[in-house]
């Protein structure tokens, strides 16, 4: 046994201060937080008054928050907030795990949407505050995802198109941020288009509400193609690219085109993709074709077609270009699950697990809007949650008192000291949201 060894055998543990602070970094958010008013803003809006564990919705809501704020999966992560001094860098009373159980089982359809409220006033605020795109153009995209179960007891769960059990939420978030902008839970064996209709018109008025009053963009995959959906968008004055399946009608218009117009774009060493344009039942459809090359050309010799409506103008090239961007939005959804509560689904209620989502939401959005006004990395708008908490939200701290002035000791030669004390500053000079 080496000499490290032998001195990391000899190190005694204890579990007996009760100044420390797990997740000192908590301090931002929370900070942000009580800018926007959120706690009072929660207990206006959802009333849950005469359910059972209703009361004071707005210190739970935000314990569930800061909890997957600080990466708690799990309902019971949030005694996490609850040790040492932690409870001191929050701004409310943090409730116990078996408090929060029966306080989302206590949400109805109508609470839920309560909280979508919250939701959306707390995007506008933040928004007010500058972290919204104002006149410029806000490119949102929508998608839909499966959040995985176990076990048949979760009501609401089924088997969708990947034959896996779960939920199937839509998700909308916003292109260079990746804030979500609005969520719905639905049952696992909803169809891909299932509420999105009534999903966009909410959304875009929430957009406009929230102060985004330049030009609005969609971008979808082929499983939202609907006539219905681009009608609204239509009506609604939204500009959209929108992935089509390639259908008998659909494969014969790209047949039509002629070879001479396909032009060629930058694709893997291994492969080469053209793309080109026609017309397909009056709407202008754009379409990328790929092929393996060299060795591999073997596997697959023959085109591939991947094609898309759209109302946007520029080249074939300029658009697909932004309508493969597209893609980004897997970054928020995956955020979203792993470092934001979402991994796990915990309740055997369907409307407790649709509430939870939504503060899924809340907690992501805070960790970006964190990132966003309080200028951290401001090179890496997409940085992912995970980095954000391990730079700045999970650093240790002792709460002491320095000369009368409640002091948060955090460790000597942090890397992100410097980032985390202006980040601290931006934040606390942001005017309180007024009573």
């Amino acid at each position: 046994m080496s000499s490290v060894s032998r001195g990391i055998d000899r190190i005694e543990v204890t579990f007996d201060d009760p100044n420390l602070v797990a997740n000192a970094g908590l301090l931002l958010v929370a900070t942000l937080g009580v800018r926007l008013g959120l706690e009072r803003l929660i207990n206006e809006v959802v009333d849950l008054s005469g359910r059972v564990g209703g009361a004071l919705p707005g210190r739970k809501v935000l314990t569930l928050v800061h909890a997957m704020a600080a990466g708690g999966s799990h309902i019971d992560h949030a005694d996490v907030l609850r040790s040492g001094a932690t409870q001191s860098v929050l701004p409310h009373r943090v409730m116990a795990p078996s408090t929060l159980g029966t306080f989302l089982r206590a949400f109805t359809f109508g609470h839920i949407r309560q909280l979508d409220r919250v939701l959306a006033e707390a995007l506008r605020r933040a928004w007010s505050f500058g972290a919204g795109p104002g006149s410029d153009r806000l490119v949102v995209d929508l998608d839909s995802t499966i959040c995985a179960v176990c076990g048949k007891a979760k009501h609401g769960a089924g088997y969708g198109y990947t034959k896996e059990l779960g939920y199937h939420p839509l998700v909308a978030t916003r292109a260079g941020t990746g804030e979500l902008l609005h969520v719905r839970m639905r049952k696992g064996s909803a169809n891909t288009q299932r509420g999105t209709k009534r999903f966009i018109e909410e959304l875009v008025a929430r957009l406009r509400r929230a102060g985004a009053t330049g030009e609005l963009v969609m971008r979808f995959d082929s499983g939202f193609w609907s006539n219905t959906t681009i009608a609204t968008l239509g009506r609604l004055g939204v500009g959209y690219t929108m992935g089509v399946r390639m259908v008998k009608s659909v494969v014969t218009a790209v047949s039509a085109i002629d070879e001479q117009s396909w032009t060629p774009i930058d694709y893997t060493c291994d492969g080469i993709a053209e793309v080109a344009e026609c017309i397909y039942k009056g709407r202008r459809l754009v379409v990328r074709r790929t092929r393996l090359v060299g060795r591999q050309a073997t596997l697959w010799p023959e085109w591939r077609h991947f094609a898309f409506l759209t109302d946007q103008e520029g080249t074939a090239t300029e658009v697909d270009a932004f309508h493969r961007a597209h893609a980004t939005v897997e970054l928020a959804i995956k955020d979203r699950k792993e470092c934001a509560g979402m991994e796990h689904v915990p309740s055997g209620h369907f409307n407790a697990n649709a509430a939870r989502l939504v503060c899924a939401v809340l907690a992501h959005n805070l960790i970006r809007w964190t990132a966003m006004l309080g200028e951290i990395t401001p090179e890496e708008r997409l940085v992912l949650a995970r980095t954000v908490r391990t730079r700045f939200l999970s650093v240790p701290g002792r709460l002491v008192n320095d000369s009368g002035t409640p002091t948060l000791r955090t460790p000597l030669k942090w890397p992100w000291a410097k980032a985390f004390e202006r980040a601290l500053t931006l934040l606390r000079a942001l005017p309180p949201v007024p009573v």
